[in-house]
């Protein structure tokens, strides 16, 4: 495939359509990622997919048919059932001496064209059109059902006399109003869902105003505002999530919790629901739940070789406490996890205490905190102790009783692994002390301690170098021999990221060793500033000097580390260490 890709894209270099270099560029990315030249090209907006498909049709001397311009008869579309110019993503085109000219947009896809001989029973010809245009001529023709979006079903509601009675104590419907309408609702949250997925979003959020309902997903840890709904939806939108989640959908008042289980595609997705009422309705966040992001292994969260290293022999020790910090949505969970299916061995026994239990971990005992029995952290852990473990995971640490049992396990001989809502490391030690825990007890148990954040990551098909301005350059005080090194890179935005430059995100990291020099400070009750700079002596690589060190390697922007992580003093001293162990680094 890849020689005849060569061919028809010589057509487009002597057409002048793309350059030498746009060509080279996306035949890389098709051998890395897979695909066609010619798709990549499209995705890369190098070509248009008329320009792409008129090539590949003129050196294979089939028609080529621009839909843009093209029109197709009632009479010849009924001649292809919905389904199979759906199921082909083929379109009929004309019927003349006795043969159906169809639409495609492989020209080596013989198979389907030997099926609709078979199905039509007719004498199939075939012109070349590219597969977009086919499929937004399929909606056009047939009228656009398995092709919508989210959008969409929005604006055929808004344009549609649904509606929904709302009550004065926020706008909910009863069951019976919902299962009355409740076919165009069940396929407006199931493409929600499906949407969500398909652009790597983390959250869904439905959230009622005065005259509208907004809807936006969290892609990338930025929310992005989707199509608005008729605040008359709002009543039935949230019923039918409660149904899903089997939340009490007569409960109106008081935050609510569920949980959803669905199949999309190949991917099986929990949803954690979360509804509470605000002043205009109740408000609904679902969050998404991907497995397979809890198989990443300790190397791949982003972790510079030196903080690996140490990480990696830390999580081996056989007693203390190592604790994860960080604000909510800082991937705690993921870093955590990570170290989990690390340690997770025949020969070890671990036991946890989530609240809630995000993701299932084959051959690990999950306990989930249920406060309405009493089941809360400290009473878990207190039974957990006589399960004879080796690793505890404590979900978070968040009063003197759960802290103080983690410390207690920690002193009699288990790994507790645990997180703490900190600004940073250091900041993790006086967090402990005000929630009642003695500095000594905290000396004495905790090991080390990780703060992190997550920024985006320059888009790997759309990357170029730049040089940044020398303002920039001044106020990073990234030092002389960080900046021989450096490939500044950002995203000039492409339909692959969305136009934001950005796909994906990694992890930025400051990793601070509880040493006796540090233990010393903590017996005499020293502030958050002494134990970071003593920890900066030590060779703690800051959050923002992790981030710079992503910044010179092309990996994330400037922007995205000045969002997240904040320079303190100690930063230049923190930088000159990295320039020491650059090349481990």
């Amino acid at each position: 495939m890849s020689r005849v890709a060569q061919d028809y894209t010589d057509l487009l270099l002597k057409q002048g359509v793309i350059s030498l270099d746009q060509l080279n560029e996306a035949e890389n990315v098709a051998k890395t990622s897979n695909l066609d030249v010619g798709d990549v090209l499209i995705d890369m907006e190098y070509a248009s997919p008329e320009a792409v498909t008129e090539a590949m049709a003129t050196f294979h001397k089939i028609p080529f048919v621009d839909l843009r311009s093209a029109s197709v008869s009632d009479d010849v579309i009924e001649l292809v059932p919905e389904s199979v110019a759906r199921e082909n993503n083929v379109l009929p085109f004309s019927d003349e001496d006795g043969a159906l000219r169809v639409l495609v947009s492989d020209p080596f896809d013989l198979e389907t064209v030997e099926k609709l001989r078979f199905i039509l029973n007719r004498k199939i010809e075939t012109a070349l059109a590219p597969k977009v245009s086919i499929l937004a001529a399929i909606n056009k023709y047939y009228g656009q059902v398995e092709g919508e979006s989210a959008d969409s079903m929005l604006q055929e509601f808004t344009d549609t006399a649904i509606d929904f009675t709302e009550t004065e104590s926020g706008g909910e419907a009863d069951e019976e109003e919902v299962d009355d309408s409740s076919a165009p609702v069940i396929r407006l949250v199931n493409l929600m869902i499906q949407e969500a997925v398909q652009l790597r979003a983390s959250d869904i959020h439905v959230e009622p105003f005065e005259d509208r309902v907004r809807i936006r997903y969290r892609i990338d840890g930025v929310c992005v505002e989707r199509e608005n709904a008729p605040r008359r939806m709002l009543s039935a939108i949230i019923a039918r999530i409660k149904i899903l989640s089997k939340i009490d959908i007569s409960e109106k008042r008081r935050p609510t919790d569920g949980r959803i289980k669905i199949t999309v595609g190949d991917k099986q997705l929990d949803l954690r629901v979360s509804i509470i009422p605000t002043n205009h309705g109740q408000s609904c966040v679902m969050r998404l739940l991907d497995k397979d992001n809890i198989k990443v292994g300790v190397r791949q969260l982003g972790l510079s070789g030196r903080d690996y290293r140490t990480f990696n022999n830390l999580i081996r020790r056989p007693n203390g406490i190592i604790l994860v910090t960080g604000p909510t949505g800082s991937g705690k969970t993921t870093t955590l996890y990570a170290a989990m299916n690390a340690l997770n061995r025949p020969d070890r026994k671990i036991i946890t205490a989530e609240d809630p239990v995000e993701y299932y971990l084959p051959g690990i005992n999950q306990v989930e905190v249920r406060h309405k029995i009493g089941l809360d952290f400290s009473l878990i852990i207190r039974a957990m102790l006589r399960q004879a473990p080796n690793i505890i995971l404590v979900g978070e640490m968040r009063d003197h009783e759960t802290a103080s049992m983690g410390i207690q396990a920690s002193l009699t001989g288990h790994l507790v692994f645990s997180t703490l809502h900190t600004n940073d490391a250091p900041s993790s030690i006086s967090r402990m002390v005000d929630i009642g825990v003695p500095s000594y007890m905290v000396a004495s148990s905790v090991i080390a301690v990780l703060a992190q954040r997550l920024v985006r990551t320059i888009c790997p098909r759309c990357k170029v170098r730049y040089k940044p301005s020398e303002s920039v350059i001044r106020d990073s005080q990234l030092p002389p021999e960080m900046l021989k090194q450096a490939e500044f890179t950002r995203g000039k935005g492409c339909p692959y990221c969305g136009r934001t430059g950005y796909r994906g995100r990694i992890g930025i990291y400051e990793l601070m060793i509880i040493n006796n020099k540090m233990r010393e400070l903590m017996f005499r009750g020293a502030d958050t500033k002494e134990l970071r700079v003593e920890a900066i002596k030590n060779g703690m690589s800051t959050l923002y000097a992790d981030g710079m060190l992503k910044v010179i390697r092309g990996i994330t922007t400037f922007e995205e580390v000045h969002r997240v992580a904040k320079q303190t003093e100690q930063e230049g001293i923190a930088l000159n260490h990295l320039v020491e162990d650059l090349d481990s680094l």
